[in-house]
């Protein structure tokens, strides 16, 4: 059963795709980390619609929540989208549907509105969606609903962000009851800053690491002969006798910083950005020397 809107999507809700999706198939395969931290991540999604209906939570106190946190640009958002779309493909002939939250449209100035949106986002919109069949939501950067209480002053930030808070663990509570075929995929770039009764309501809470040194080199790798499909000759660098020195140069770097200085690598100067076929290895490597130096740069401030 595929939802229908009539007009503009209910408010906070950026997009719902139906499952699955060849462009987020795309996505989770774009995602390169540690196999079995993606095998760990399709479980705990699957066992969400195969034992979360079945068993009492007295039993498995499950919400049908995962928390993945992580430095930006590791790929917490695609490799949610992704999983998303994987678990839809483990239910063969099943409708699945992915909503995404647009969290800062709910927020607001005026006293006790940012409550009254989040309420009604999950309460009526999100539950009447999965009425309709199993469904996932994409909570990108939950901190901005789900902010942690204990670190908040009462003087300095307003009540409501304190009740908008309570709001949502409300209804979390209350959709792991009614709907056993819903599952929240949560992702943080500030952990730290996530109420820790969210935290604690989350099944899984998994960390996406920085890429380790051959993750890097595998984005590298695919970055470039990705490239390869429109000049092919960047493609051919894969195979030079300095790819690895020059790939072990993007160690502490995350993967959308990676192939964004592939891009700085082929704007090296006025020629190469006119032909980037021209790109050398050294000038990607230079290009990475120069992101990681910046990144401590910015570290050290």
């Amino acid at each position: 059963m595929n939802m229908q809107f009539a007009g503009d999507l209910p408010k906070g809700i950026q997009k719902v795709t139906n499952l699955p999706n060849k462009d987020l198939a795309d996505l989770w395969e774009s995602i390169i980390i540690d196999n079995d931290l993606k095998t760990q991540l399709l479980s705990q999604s699957v066992l969400n619609f195969t034992v979360r209906p079945k068993v009492a939570r007295s039993v498995l106190p499950l919400h049908g929540v995962i928390l993945l946190v992580g430095p930006p640009g590791t790929g917490k958002t695609s490799l949610a989208k992704g999983l998303a779309n994987r678990t839809a493909e483990a239910f063969k002939g099943a409708n699945f549907r992915l909503v995404e939250v647009e969290a800062h449209g709910l927020t607001s100035h005026s006293m006790g509105k940012t409550q009254r949106a989040v309420a009604q986002l999950f309460a009526q919109t999100v539950s009447e969606l999965a009425s309709g069949g199993p469904t996932i939501v994409l909570l990108d950067e939950v901190e901005t609903l789900a902010v942690d209480r204990s670190k908040l002053s009462m003087d300095a930030n307003p009540v409501d962000i304190h009740r908008a808070t309570d709001a949502v663990l409300v209804q979390l509570d209350l959709l792991a009851e009614s709907h056993q075929n819903l599952l929240f995929i949560a992702t943080s770039n500030f952990p730290e800053a996530v109420d820790s009764a969210f935290v604690s309501r989350s099944d899984l809470v998994m960390e996406i690491p920085l890429p380790n040194a051959e993750a890097c080199r595998k984005i590298l790798e695919d970055c470039m002969i990705g490239l390869g499909t429109t000049y092919p000759k960047i493609a051919d660098l894969v195979r030079h006798p300095q790819f690895d020195a020059c790939a072990s140069e993007f160690v502490d770097l995350d993967g959308r910083t990676i192939r964004k200085t592939v891009a700085n690598a082929l704007a090296a100067n006025p020629n190469v950005a006119l032909k980037p076929e021209t790109v050398t290895i050294e000038h990607i490597a230079a290009a990475a020397k120069a992101a990681l130096q910046n990144r401590n740069t910015k570290g050290a401030k």
